[in-house]
């Protein structure tokens, strides 16, 4: 049964189907994000769209004042874990990163660097591992593993 709207000068027209659609529209809307957020991944098993075997290279630099924060993946962030920080990669993605002739695996569970020209940015314990902390910066290569 449809209302009838009376129209009074100087008053909005009052709508109530159009106020009842819009509020089904939004309990259906919450109820799919609900519903969704219980079915993702963690970003720890996240890393199967990136294939095994596919390198890069570039220069790395490392941080580590940041001790304590969180991570953009939610973790708390740890200067003498093996981790690193990428753009683009997904967290949890494992990379044998090797400078000169060290190499050592890190975890992605960080975005950056944000600095031109660089790759990754390395935990202290990860550059102190490959030898990347004297210099600062670094050419490193970067294997997914």
């Amino acid at each position: 049964m449809i209302a009838a709207i009376k129209r009074v000068p100087g008053q909005p027209v009052k709508n109530r189907n159009a106020s009842i659609a819009l509020i089904a529209v939004g309990m259906l809307a919450l109820t799919a994000t609900a519903s969704e957020a219980g079915h993702r991944k963690s970003w720890r098993d996240a890393n199967a769209s990136v294939g095994s075997g596919r390198s890069f290279s570039g220069k790395a630099s490392f941080y580590g004042n940041e001790s304590g924060s969180k991570t953009a993946s939610g973790q708390r962030f740890n200067q003498e874990a093996m981790t690193a920080a990428h753009r683009t990669l997904p967290f949890g993605t494992r990379l044998k990163v090797t400078h000169g002739s060290r190499s050592v695996v890190v975890t992605v569970n960080d975005r950056g660097p944000f600095i031109k020209g660089r790759v990754l940015d390395l935990s202290k314990g990860a550059a102190r591992a490959v030898g990347l902390t004297s210099r600062g910066v670094g050419h490193v290569v970067a294997e997914v593993q």
